[in-house]
């Protein structure tokens, strides 16, 4: 069982992106541009869990003619981090390209069981203590003062699913701080490369009813500890882009 709320992304602390006379594109994973072989690109790290002892392997490897981060879960679950800090306001679009080669016969969105993806896109969240209640408040207190900085204050995983519908927006079966949506479903598209783009700063709205806050944090997993099964991924650069100019 992987920790899914706050605690489990603790580990997204962020470093600040994006300022005045900023660039157009925010490279967050520049995975092309990493040497083959090597299983951590430049300003990643691993993301693992306490509870679960068997970790996803990760590696760079040439797919073809692109570059990318291979991910081969076999009831195994572990991602890899990368703490930035961006203002959506200012880089609301998100683009990734990722090919999967099975999708999970007991994957199940709604449940425990089944909270396992061949690939995901994790993005976590700022707390603001400004916006919290009173307990919860205490609770971020107790966890700086433990750890020496905030945790996020929430996520979204953007997923590729086994059954459920492509626009499907739930809660993560584990907490509600974890909101995930539906980016690819089923079989269609196996074994082949894919684009996808998102307005996160849309997405994040819809999917809490409030403002965003800044993003602490991306990462990448591919997750098969719940189900038991087996899955093989590979991920493409990731990048955030202001929105276009009206015309």
């Amino acid at each position: 069982m992987k920790p899914a709320g706050f605690l489990a992304v603790l580990v997204l602390a962020a470093v600040p992106a994006g300022h005045a006379d900023s660039p157009a594109v925010l490279e967050v994973g520049k995975f092309s541009a990493a040497s083959e072989g090597h299983a951590l690109p430049d300003g990643w790290k691993p993301l693992t869990f306490k509870k679960i002892d068997k970790q996803t392997v990760y590696s760079v490897v040439k797919d073809g003619e692109t570059t990318a981060v291979k991910a081969v879960s076999e009831a195994s679950a572990s991602g890899l981090t990368r703490a930035i800090k961006i203002d959506l306001k200012e880089y609301p679009i998100l683009q990734w390209r990722w090919k999967v080669a099975n999708v999970l016969k007991k994957g199940d969105v709604t449940r425990k069981e089944g909270d396992d993806y061949p690939a995901r896109i994790y993005i976590t969240f700022e707390y603001d203590p400004k916006k919290a209640g009173f307990f919860e408040k205490a609770k971020y207190e107790a966890v700086k003062a433990w750890y020496g900085r905030y945790p996020p204050s929430g996520a979204i995983n953007y997923i590729w699913e086994s059954t459920a519908p492509k626009g499907t927006v739930a809660p993560n079966p584990f907490t509600g701080q974890v909101q995930m949506i539906v980016v690819e479903s089923g079989a269609a598209g196996l074994n082949q490369w894919v684009s996808e783009e998102r307005n996160v700063y849309e997405d994040y709205k819809k999917a809490f009813g409030e403002e965003p806050p800044m993003i602490s944090g991306v990462a990448i997993m591919t997750d098969t500890d719940n189900t038991g099964e087996a899955a093989t991924a590979y991920y493409g650069d990731i990048v955030f882009r202001k929105a276009p100019s009206p015309p």
